[in-house]
């Protein structure tokens, strides 16, 4: 019996040269930003970003927390800057819009992972509190998201290329988790604002997706991780440990990269199987 031919079996016409995996995720001449790059997971994060070939820039207040991750850059070849910057101000992220445009002449990936954690119970939450977390963990985010997005579709609107935002989310964005309150409704928040975003600048090849860190132990979150904690997560984790920082890259690759180029509005879960379990 003869082969059919690709058409007469219904299926499109395959490029070979759009399958070649280091093609798929080759993030050369592309610049990405990321806020939050001197906390543990969103410097991880930018290695694995530079190590595929983007120029990055880390944010945060501290430049001395940048520079490990600066010098891990670049003993692998790879180029790295930090900018000073206070997420939660809009003048601040304007200026840095302008510094990365300056330094770089464009920007094409932004990670915004800037985040705090409290485990106060509900009705002791104080208001100072409160507000904290809805300023790092929510309005950089949204702040971040207008000034950059909008030169990125301002920039497709010309004619030019199209652009990753990368969200982190949270496992208590998707089903809230107990004692963390405050945390649990801005990271929904977050999820909420990426879909919404996603959605208004598809069209545009701006694309907006949410990558959902299970428990990986951070900066953040360890004041919460008592014992009875961690033997609940761990029990609750298929995978039965927590994760690595390392275990975001190929994820994080894969929304920033030409690989996922038909994905926006997703979340995507790294998480050893917590969200899969209920009983």
């Amino acid at each position: 019996m003869r082969e059919m031919s690709a058409n007469e079996n219904n299926e499109l016409p395959r490029d070979p040269g759009g399958l070649a995996p280091a093609l798929l995720f080759d993030l050369s001449g592309r610049v990405a930003v990321v806020i939050g790059g001197t906390g543990v997971l969103c410097g991880r994060m930018a290695e694995g970003l530079a190590a595929a070939g983007a120029a990055v820039v880390l944010v945060g207040r501290d430049g001395a927390k940048a520079q490990s991750t600066i010098q891990a850059i670049a003993a692998a070849g790879g180029s790295a800057s930090f900018i000073a910057c206070d997420a939660t101000d809009h003048h601040a992220i304007e200026a840095l819009r302008d510094g990365v445009l300056r330094e770089h002449g464009r920007a094409d990936i932004l990670v915004n992972g800037a985040g705090v954690n409290a485990a106060t119970p509900f009705l002791e939450v104080p208001e100072d509190e409160l507000d904290r977390l809805i300023a790092v963990n929510l309005k950089s985010v949204f702040l971040a998201c207008q000034v950059f997005g909008g030169y990125f579709v301002e920039r497709a609107g010309a004619g030019g290329t199209g652009a990753s935002i990368i969200n982190l989310g949270s496992a208590s964005g998707l089903t809230p988790l107990s004692r963390v309150f405050s945390y649990s409704l801005t990271k929904a928040a977050v999820h909420n604002l990426s879909k919404n975003l996603a959605r208004e600048w598809a069209s545009l090849g701006v694309r907006v997706n949410v990558l959902v860190p299970g428990f990986l132990p951070a900066e953040q979150n360890r004041k919460v991780l008592t014992p009875e904690r961690v033997a609940s997560i761990l029990s609750h984790t298929p995978m039965g440990r927590f994760g690595e920082p390392d275990e975001l890259i190929g994820a994080t690759l894969l929304l920033a990269s030409d690989a996922g180029r038909f994905m926006t509005g997703h979340e995507l879960v790294v998480d050893g199987g917590f969200s899969a379990m209920t009983i």
